[in-house]
């Protein structure tokens, strides 16, 4: 099998010649270069899992002073397409702080006129990335993880916008709803590309349970969420929808069943027990991740991560549905060996 074939298996539940194995967001390049080292040093490092993306034009500099004072646009800075401020707090630009544009904002008419990113059309490129990718062997994502609330705090603020879902839930609908029909459209041009999966999520959740009332987001993320992904499979009925939410979302695990998730992600073990959701859900859903970078890939042993990956390797991937990986970015205080450790086990039991 190649790696997309490998991973069609996995999401189709039948058990596959390998495992599928994949970093969250970085590729196996940016990691070896990070430290140093090349594909010599860790010819384990596979990687089965690509991803597609669209590049967005630059807010217009010209309305900055709209939305911004300028005492705030001073030092090291950028305006990402969606009009949030960034203000970085370390050279690798790892750390920020996030000025949204309408933190002040009170009514539908200023969402309605702000100036929302022009998504503009990307299936001639995307079309060519993904097959490209496709013929080289890989699965290929159309990543469109920030779907709705991340986007919506960024642009009006956390507390602000968790006040206003309980004071202005007009507000906040007319809001949500103009960020989904934004991600509608980008979801349909993934689709026409032929990606094999696509990337929905939001962190909703933080680990010790949901940031909001189940209740509100039943009321207000889920149906939207639910257009976008009855609106991307209109085409391609059978199309893997994949959910990623940090944190302990059991509350509504059934709830993104229901609106046709397929595959969750990471299921964060600091938060929700991987076995215990396969045991629960692994006919309905294919688990992702699952391997700690909180404290397991940090501050675990190299013998710690081989137990972990072979426990995972022989009862996740029982039956198939699984899809081992870090749970997030492979940060710069991970030790070498433990990374090492990981890939070596994903060969060994996997």
């Amino acid at each position: 099998m190649n790696s997309r074939e490998r991973v069609h298996a996995a999401l189709a539940h039948e058990e596959p010649d390998l495992i599928p194995v994949t970093l969250a967001y970085e590729n196996p390049e940016d990691i070896l270069k990070r430290y140093g080292k090349s594909s010599a040093d860790l010819p384990s490092m596979r990687q089965d899992v690509m991803r597609v993306s669209v590049e967005l034009p630059a807010f217009p500099s010209s309305l900055a002073d709209r939305y911004f004072e300028k005492s705030m646009m001073t030092g090291d800075y950028w305006i990402d397409p969606w009009g949030v401020l960034r203000c970085y707090q370390d050279r690798r630009r790892l750390s920020y702080a996030a000025v949204g544009p309408l933190r002040r904002a009170s009514s539908a008419e200023e969402i309605l006129n702000f100036p929302w990113p022009e998504l503009g059309d990307h299936r001639a490129a995307l079309i060519a990335e993904t097959n490209a990718l496709q013929r080289s062997g890989y699965a290929v994502q159309g990543a469109m993880s920030q779907t709705i609330f991340e986007h919506a705090w960024l642009m009006c603020g956390m507390e602000n916008l968790l006040m206003k879902m309980h004071t202005d839930p007009d507000f906040v609908q007319c809001l949500f709803t103009r960020i989904a029909t934004w991600k509608r459209a980008l979801a349909r041009q993934y689709v026409e590309a032929g990606v094999d999966i696509l990337r929905l999520g939001d962190d909703i959740a933080s680990q010790h349970g949901m940031m909001m009332a189940p209740k509100m987001w039943r009321g207000t993320l889920k149906p939207l969420l639910a257009e976008i992904i009855a609106d991307a499979r209109e085409s391609k009925p059978a199309l893997p929808i994949f959910y990623h939410s940090d944190g302990n979302i059991r509350d509504v695990i059934d709830d993104l069943i229901e609106i046709g998730v397929t595959i969750l992600n990471p299921v964060q073990p600091e938060a929700m027990d991987p076995l215990e959701v396969k045991k629960r859900y692994g006919d309905k859903l294919t688990l992702w991740g699952c391997v700690g970078v909180q404290r397991l890939f940090p501050f675990g042993t190299p013998a710690e991560m081989d137990t972990t990956v072979r426990d995972y390797c022989r009862i996740l991937g029982k039956g198939g549905g699984f899809v081992i990986g870090p749970t997030h970015s492979i940060e710069s205080d991970i030790p070498w060996e433990n990374i090492v450790a990981f890939y070596k086990a994903v060969e060994k039991y996997g």
